[in-house]
């Protein structure tokens, strides 16, 4: 037996028009998964399967919490997801993935493993940026960042590796300005 064959759904052997099916993925699932954005979690999947004439829809709902990285102190965090998808399966001659969320099973398997769906819906389930709350971030990197951190509003010039003073913008506007420039300003 496979670790993935928890997952499979039994599309022609349906004889009722609709199924529920529910999953819990948690950090075993992770783990099997194997992938580098998401180790650890544990997520409930409610998944509704209804036939219709041509193919099958299935409903994906996703709730619960994965561990990210916080963007800011790189420490571990939770992430609270939540998620509702969809996606259309139908039988044809080979395996495709058709775009625009149809997928094509071969109708002699009748089957779809739904594992790396559900995994693709909770990552992109995940906000694009991940931080902790203010002041829950690890004190030690908020500290080292605010130490390398130059801020806009800095007027020092700092010094290079070789001594010499690094310009500013104030001593930009302070040197003339070529005048072929001016010449060639003219000619727009």
């Amino acid at each position: 037996m496979g670790k993935f064959d928890t997952y499979k759904i039994d599309l022609k052997g349906m004889t009722e028009s609709s199924a529920d099916y529910e999953f819990v993925l948690d950090n075993a699932f992770f783990a099997y998964i194997d992938s580098p954005e998401l180790q650890k979690g544990k997520v409930q999947v409610k998944l509704h399967v209804r036939k219709t004439a041509q193919a099958f829809e299935l409903s994906f709902h996703s709730e619960g919490e994965v561990v990210v990285l916080c963007d800011r102190c790189l420490d571990e965090m939770e992430q609270e997801i939540s998620s509702d998808d969809k996606i259309l399966v139908k039988f044809g001659p080979e395996y495709a993935d058709e775009g625009d969320n149809l997928i094509v099973v071969p109708e002699d398997e009748g089957t779809i493993n739904v594992a790396w769906i559900m995994y693709e819906f909770i990552a992109l389930a995940i906000p694009m940026k991940h931080v902790h709350a203010p002041g829950k971030c690890n004190k030690a990197m908020s500290g080292n960042l605010n130490k390398y951190l130059r801020r806009a509003g800095d007027e020092d010039a700092e010094e290079e590796e070789d001594g010499s003073m690094e310009q500013t913008p104030d001593d930009a506007e302070e040197t003339p300005i070529d005048p072929r420039w001016n010449e060639l300003k003219r000619l727009l």
